[in-house]
């Protein structure tokens, strides 16, 4: 139960604070729309506790900066949510072990930084056909 409570205010906090920047860009008149990363992605992430990387896939559905969709790794898989702001890309996993993915867009290509238990990995990801 605790779990659950802590990764809805997690997403609070997020879409709060999307929210927020792009209230603050639009009064600056600098409001730039969201990048469109509608569609699946396969994401190569190095692994945090030991050498390589792994493979996971994203659906990811866009409502202007909102992100929702699903999520598959290797070892668990759920829904995730997040948003977009220009370029800038923030999206978690609701997964037993949360992961949050943080990076730029660049057309069909995703990269930065994820996080899992307080530890950080480079990922990067690319837009599928499928």
């Amino acid at each position: 139960m605790r779990s659950n409570r802590s990764k809805w205010f997690v997403l609070s906090v997020v879409v709060l604070t999307s929210v927020l920047w792009s209230a603050s860009r639009a009064q600056e008149g600098e409001q730039q729309p969201p990048d469109n990363i509608s569609g699946n992605w396969t994401i190569v992430a190095n692994n945090i506790d030991r050498a390589g990387s792994s493979l996971k896939t994203v659906q990811i559905s866009q409502n202007g900066n909102i992100l929702t969709g699903r999520f598959k790794g290797p070892h668990q898989s759920g829904k995730i949510q997040g948003w977009v702001n220009a370029h800038h890309v923030e999206f978690s996993t609701d997964t037993r072990e949360v992961l949050t993915f943080r990076g730029q867009i660049q057309g069909n290509i995703m990269s930065g930084l994820y996080g899992i238990r307080g530890q950080h990995g480079e990922w990067h990801a690319e837009r599928t056909g499928d």
